[in-house]
């Protein structure tokens, strides 16, 4: 990490990070975001008509991370704090079981949004105070990489300078953070797709939001090739006019080439409420556009879009848990090879969106 004057700021996890990061950007292979809140995952449990506690959540949890050959497919799992620090069934850490599979624990690590004052409804997110020694812990616990997501909107006039300058210089502090403490940090700054904008506004939106972030990562000295970014896709606003999946593949394709270096291995999007297919198939058109530079490798960082239909198949019964890993390892290998440019472009399924989105 180089100043200015081109002097370099020593950090001892450095060759560890880029290893890292670059494991995680395996070309196709992606990351499972287990890391709902206990509170978002209750929501998912009473989808099936199961009860909010421990035990169910670690049910949930076990039945995706022991679905058979999830290796294939899976680099690295988000997950919630609670979830760290779980055990299967049979006693065995869900830390070292992913380990056993060469799949990357991760944490998130951010306390969630507050409004931002100055702003129409704006927000920041909140966990810098005493995040240096959560991730000291965490990495002692087997995490290596972490996720923070900070939050922005569209319409009527946001997101304002406010909004992008002070989410670009939190998420910045939040990657020197956890570099300085080995972990990998996921750069997640999320333009929520509520609103009735078309995709041309998306795409101007996204690149002030990266390029913003990107000179903050800059100013912060942040080690690139040991980072990971997680945006939005390109899309039009949930209730604007639809574009067609290759258009929206090659306005993101082309967004990332204009603000995000080439050092950064690679870019895991967020479905952002997408249903499973649309998720998948505009992650195969972004990878399957000719003509457009692509350094980093394009892959996944899904939650919903990866869980959904397993959810519905498991049900919460234990005679559904081989249907549930089943229909969950479908959308894992189909997400693997749209990461390949391989795939259907039919966007299709039941939309998993939610207005003003929150974990």
């Amino acid at each position: 990490m180089a100043n200015v004057l081109g002097n370099t700021f020593e950090n001892k996890y450095a060759a560890e990070l880029i290893a890292t990061a670059k494991a995680i950007a395996t070309p196709g292979k992606g990351i499972l975001a287990a890391d709902e809140s206990t509170g978002t995952i209750g929501k998912r449990l009473s989808s099936i008509g199961m009860p909010n506690e421990e035990v169910h959540r670690r049910e949930l949890r076990e039945m995706l991370f022991t679905s058979p050959g999830i290796e294939n497919y899976i680099s690295g799992v988000i997950l919630y704090e609670e979830t760290l620090y779980q055990n299967s069934s049979d006693g065995t850490p869900f830390v070292k079981m992913l380990q056993s599979k060469n799949i990357i624990p991760g944490i998130k690590v951010d306390k969630g949004v507050v409004p931002l004052a100055g702003t129409d409804g704006e927000t920041e997110t909140q966990g810098i105070d005493d995040l240096g020694k959560r991730c000291a812990k965490y990495y002692e616990q087997g995490a290596r990489f972490a996720k923070w997501r900070a939050v922005l909107k569209i319409g009527n006039g946001c997101p304002s300078e406010l909004s992008i300058h002070q989410n670009a210089y939190t998420l910045a502090r939040y990657a020197v953070l956890c570099q300085e403490n080995g972990l990998v940090p996921i750069v997640e700054p999320e333009i929520l797709s509520d609103g009735t904008h078309g995709i041309d506004v998306c795409a101007a939106v996204t690149e002030r939001v990266l390029a913003a972030c990107y000179k903050a990562l800059a100013d912060m000295h942040v080690l690139l090739e040991g980072t990971l970014l997680k945006p939005n896709m390109v899309l039009s606003g949930a209730e604007g006019p639809k574009a067609d999946v290759t258009t929206a593949g090659y306005l993101t394709a082309r967004t990332l080439t204009r603000t995000v270096p080439a050092a950064v291995p690679g870019i895991m999007f967020l479905s952002g409420g997408q249903s499973e297919e649309e998720a998948t198939a505009h992650l195969a058109a972004m990878n399957m556009i000719e003509g457009v530079k692509k350094p980093w490798t394009l892959s996944f960082s899904f939650g919903r879009a990866l869980q959904a239909s397993a959810l519905k198949a498991w049900g919460g019964k234990k005679e559904n848990f081989k249907a549930g890993q089943e229909a969950f390892l479908v959308r894992a290998k189909a997400n693997s090879e749209a990461t390949l440019g391989k795939g259907d472009l039919t966007a299709t399924g039941e939309s998993l969106y939610v207005k003003d989105y929150k974990y």
